[in-house]
């Protein structure tokens, strides 16, 4: 045994149950003497049992042991998690970050402390990120109501993104979906990054036959138009869906989707987007420039509304007897739809309008605020390896040009989805 000095600070018990915990053939103990400036032993796992046995016979006056203790019995750090490469101290990671509420312009791209993944978490070295409405959103704080969740006069977590598209840098414990080199997809907060730690149940392996920009692109969007359709919707073959926004990012998922499940979609879009409509697979399109849908007499078992831009009673006249309506739009498009008092009295007059639909007609009335479920993104990566379902991108931005990306989106006028592009 190696000697060295010191005194006792804990109980015989008390070292003897950390000495069992969690031990290692590497871990040593030290067994310390009562008597100041004695010297203690350090031992090593095979000696234990005789040393515990001291202690538990011997008195302290007798044979002066106080303390058997494991050395460090802190878990192991990242450094020895399988996989996991250390990134060198100093050399920090960029993201997009937003310290004040504000217009894109609060957006800055800055130097990180590079992430480590914690137990049951996955690095990720990201490739592409995409940015949705729900993004703009959270850089401005409106509508002014969200505030009381993302923080009341400056936001509590100052990362953008949540799509994210990348390879697998290293995992932490607990983690046996992804090994480092694997090629990933799903949801993480703070995504706009170099690299990010994620969940491991908030991601799902990406199919060979797309692009990290594709999968990126099926994140919050795909997901709401999945969860929406299926669970809210319950949509089936040979039902009647019409999709409201059906050129947005949620829409032209909403419009595959339906597709793939039997249904016949109409798809409500500008001029400009209806031959893209029609390419992703809408048997009718209505341009809303020049036709009101609402007022056409048609029918429909389910209507996604993607936008919110007509009143709940228009919804419903076109609606089927039985009938589901659900609504994932915000009752706006841009920023300047969502400030002030009027909106939040049109979607408390609206929620109020809703309730009283449900409770007095066979109508049924919902909305929706997507989860990222391990299941439905599993069930988003078979759509995309069948090819039922393709991500449609408008245009493609590097991590530099985020700011842009963001004043592109709070248009209104994306069609499908916007990417940015982070390595590769």
């Amino acid at each position: 045994m190696a000697r060295a000095s010191g005194m006792a600070i804990s109980t015989v018990r008390k070292g003897r149950d950390e000495g069992r915990r969690g031990a290692t053939p590497e871990d040593t103990v030290e067994v310390r003497r009562s008597a100041a400036k004695r010297p203690y032993e350090v031992a090593h796992p095979e000696e234990w049992p005789a040393l515990e046995k001291i202690a538990a016979t011997g008195s302290r006056a007798d044979c002066g042991i106080v303390a058997i203790r494991l050395r460090s019995t802190r878990r192991p750090g990242p450094a020895r998690r399988r996989g996991y490469t250390r990134p060198r101290k100093g050399v920090p990671v960029k993201a997009a970050v937003y310290a004040e509420y504000g217009p894109p312009d609060v957006v800055q791209i800055a130097e990180v402390e590079a992430p480590a993944p914690k137990d049951g978490e996955v690095l990720v070295e990201v490739h592409a990120a995409s940015i949705n409405p729900y993004d703009w959103h959270f850089v401005r704080g409106l509508p002014r109501l969200m505030r009381l969740v993302s923080g009341l006069r400056r936001p509590k977590d100052t990362r953008l993104g949540a799509d994210v598209a990348g390879r697998v840098r290293a995992v932490g414990a607990g983690v046996t979906r992804f090994k480092p080199g694997d090629a990933a997809f799903g949801i993480c907060r703070g995504s706009v990054a170099e690299l990010v730690c994620a969940p491991e149940s908030a991601l799902v392996e990406m199919p060979a036959n797309v692009s990290f920009a594709q999968a990126a692109a099926a994140g919050i969007a795909a997901l709401t138009a999945l969860q929406a359709l299926r669970d809210k919707g319950r949509v089936r073959a040979g039902q009647t869906v019409l999709v409201n926004g059906a050129a947005g990012g949620v829409g032209t998922f909403a419009v595959q989707i339906a597709r793939a499940n039997g249904a016949g979609v109409t798809g409500v879009c500008s001029a400009r987007n209806v031959e893209l409509v029609k390419s992703i697979g809408a048997d009718h399109v209505v341009d809303y420039t020049r036709e009101d849908f609402t007022k056409s007499g048609r029918r429909y078992d389910l209507i996604l509304d993607c936008v919110g831009n007509h009143s709940l009673g228009a919804f419903t006249r076109v609606l089927a007897a039985r009938g589901t309506y659900v609504g994932v739009g915000g009752g706006g498009v841009r920023p300047e739809d969502f400030s002030g008092v009027a909106w939040t009295a049109a979607m408390l007059g609206r929620s109020i309008a809703q309730l009283v639909r449900n409770l007095f007609g066979r109508q049924k009335l919902t909305g929706l605020l997507a989860k990222g479920k391990t299941e439905d993104l599993e069930t988003l990566r078979g759509l995309l390896a069948s090819g039922e379902v393709t991500p449609v991108i408008d245009r493609r931005f590097a991590l530099a040009e985020v700011r842009d990306a963001l004043r592109y989106v709070e248009e209104g006028h994306a069609r499908g989805k916007v990417v940015i592009g982070v390595h590769g």
